[in-house]
């Protein structure tokens, strides 16, 4: 008897779940993810959030959330705008005149380049030059081969034969 009372819940659970989720569904405002291919947001756009992987994204229109560059730059041109944080990995940042980002710039292993009139609501932080981006990528690198080194020297030694010692007769 219980078996007959969840199997109609289970469509009703689904169509409200559908209902209720219909924000999902709107093309309004949307994220734009991608790699290896460059993000253009024209003057007439908004995007919810940018995100590219060994890209560029150029901005023009109005982005409300963050703009994150991986191997790429972020380029914010005539008025375009971005309501969350802007952060370049390996890349650098420009803004040019009238360019405005509400939140944070911080660019790791690149350049921030930016007209005397553009505006940033938060904080700037830059770690420029790749000295920086290699020092990210090989410090973790050089610890995980020492941890190695270090295994490979314990088992061998671990493993190594012993060898009797002979006794002097007196």
């Amino acid at each position: 008897m219980t078996y007959h009372l969840r199997t109609p819940l289970l469509p009703a659970c689904l169509i409200v779940c559908a209902a209720l989720s219909s924000a999902a569904f709107a093309d309004e405002h949307h994220d734009r993810t991608q790699m290896g291919n460059n993000i253009n947001i024209g003057p007439n756009e908004e995007v919810s959030e940018a995100t590219c992987f060994g890209c560029n994204i150029h901005v023009r229109g109005q982005v409300e959330g963050d703009v994150t560059a991986f191997g790429g730059s972020i380029v914010i041109e005539d008025e375009g705008q971005i309501g969350g944080d802007a952060t370049a990995f390996g890349g650098g940042i420009r803004l040019d005149k009238e360019a405005k980002v509400s939140g944070d710039v911080s660019v790791f292993g690149g350049r921030i380049h930016r007209d005397p009139q553009a505006s940033i609501g938060g904080d700037v932080t830059t770690m420029g030059g790749p000295g920086w981006l290699g020092l990210i990528i090989a410090l973790p690198l050089v610890f995980l081969g020492l941890v190695i080194w270090g295994m490979i020297w314990l088992v061998r030694r671990l493993l190594r034969p012993s060898v009797p010692t002979r006794q002097i007769a007196a």
